[in-house]
């Protein structure tokens, strides 16, 4: 059993669709689970009408879904090409939208929010099912509601995502091939629910770890992990084998192809991830293991903005126990997770990327401290072995990048990452300058 995850831009238009049939049809002779995102822009699109609703806006919302329900209507008609075929995908879309309008002059709570956010993925999936069964070729749709569950902490359940996947697979014992919905899934109640983090790619992770497949596949419109950032950088690589550590760190700070917290099942159940290009199908990608090929090597740079630096001063920090705990604390309350950090004798600097609670931390922390912010920065993430034995590393970043101003830097932490704190204005010139100095 192989996974095969599809994103919206992959399905994002009746020809990207056609595009995906042959890259299916050559993979049919073993059983295969497809695993397909939104049609780009509709989840965007869902949000917008699930708003609209919340605000009570109807007259607006209704417009919305009816220009949502005419674009559809134009994509079924250039995606299908018989009569029937065309007939049933439309009356298909027809029930869809009766679903959304449904909620005209209704109280629209999150429950009725996530039933909207739901459609984007049910949509694409039965036109794709749909679409298949009108060119011969075999498929089973599986509702991914049947068996990816969320606990009551809204973490993935795999026990019941393992028991219950392989039942569904296993009723139809002569099937190569299965489609269901990434993103997705039912919480501990019963109610329709997503996944948030990681979407879809967090879908076939799961699913490639509790099916214990042979490989996942995360099928994008990139040849896998560059080296560096290809949109300001030149003449970027892409990288043909990182290890489940390395692609974490690269995911998590900056590498849009993957999110980051889809590499977690795969890492657990020892599950190889594929990154692949539908544009280029015949590219060999990145493929994600146990094993690594960078040894006493640095692999890739990346970059994640919208970081803001947090200063924490006290004299009572000053030999004193107690003190880290008193800041950690102040961020747990607030769910608000830290990036990167560094200590003095009397003052610790971190980051965070989420500020919805940066005022309220702020006051917290200043009843023990005083603090400081600095905002619109960049963390670079340099990427390899930088294990404690390794050379010359540290001294190779620091020299590329000793013409731009560093506010922090983490080292040690991890044996797979450097990371330097830098202003955006200059997250170009360090992302060129590291490129050339390291590669």
């Amino acid at each position: 059993m192989k996974v095969l995850k599809f994103g919206g831009t992959s399905v994002g238009s009746p020809e990207r669709i056609e595009q995906l049939l042959p890259i299916i049809k050559s993979q049919t002779a073993d059983k295969h689970l497809v695993v397909l995102s939104a049609v780009a822009g509709t989840t965007n699109d869902l949000v917008t009408l699930a708003n609209l609703y919340t605000k009570k806006e109807f007259e607006t919302a209704q417009k919305h879904a009816n220009q949502l329900h005419e674009r559809y209507v134009k994509f079924v008609n250039e995606l299908f090409k018989t009569t029937e075929g065309n007939t049933e995908a439309l009356n298909f879309i027809k029930e869809i939208f009766e679903l959304l309008l449904s909620f005209v002059n209704t109280e629209v709570t999150p429950k009725e929010e996530r039933i909207i956010l739901a459609q984007g993925e049910i949509i694409s999936t039965t036109l794709f099912h749909l679409r298949l069964k009108e060119k011969g070729i075999s498929s089973t749709l599986l509702p991914a509601f049947s068996f990816m569950q969320t606990d009551d902490e809204n973490e993935p359940d795999i026990d019941y995502i393992r028991k219950h996947a392989d039942a569904a697979i296993a009723q139809f014992p002569n099937e190569n091939l299965f489609i269901t919905q990434g993103f997705i899934c039912k919480n501990h109640l019963g109610e329709i629910d997503n996944l948030r983090r990681g979407g879809s790619d967090y879908t076939a992770s799961l699913l490639g770890a509790a099916l214990m497949a042979e490989e996942v596949q995360i099928w994008t419109d990139i040849d896998g992990f560059h080296n560096n950032d290809p949109r300001y950088v030149a003449n970027t690589k892409a990288i043909s084998q990182l290890s489940f550590d390395e692609a974490a760190e690269l995911s998590y700070f900056g590498a849009k192809i993957l999110h980051p917290q889809s590499v977690l099942p795969a890492k657990k159940f020892n599950v190889p991830v594929r990154l692949l290009d539908t544009m280029t199908p015949k590219a060999l990608g990145t493929l994600i293991s146990s094993e690594t090929t960078s040894q006493n090597q640095i692999v890739a740079v990346a970059a994640k903005d919208g970081i803001t630096a947090i200063r924490i001063q006290s004299s009572r920090m000053l030999m004193a126990y107690g003190f880290l705990r008193k800041v950690f604390e102040v961020f747990e309350r607030y769910k608000t997770p830290i990036d990167m950090i560094t200590t003095s004798e009397v003052a610790v600097s971190l980051t965070i990327d989420n500020t919805d609670h940066l005022a309220e931390i702020t006051k917290e922390l200043q009843l023990f401290s005083a603090v400081s912010i600095d905002t619109d920065h960049s963390i670079i993430c340099i990427v390899g072995d930088c294990s404690k034995d390794t050379h010359g590393v540290a001294t190779s970043v620091t020299d590329a990048v000793k013409h731009i101003p560093v506010r922090m830097i983490s080292y040690g932490g991890s044996e797979h990452n450097i990371s330097l704190l830098v202003p955006t204005s200059y997250k170009i010139e360090a992302l060129r300058s590291l490129h050339n100095r390291l590669f």
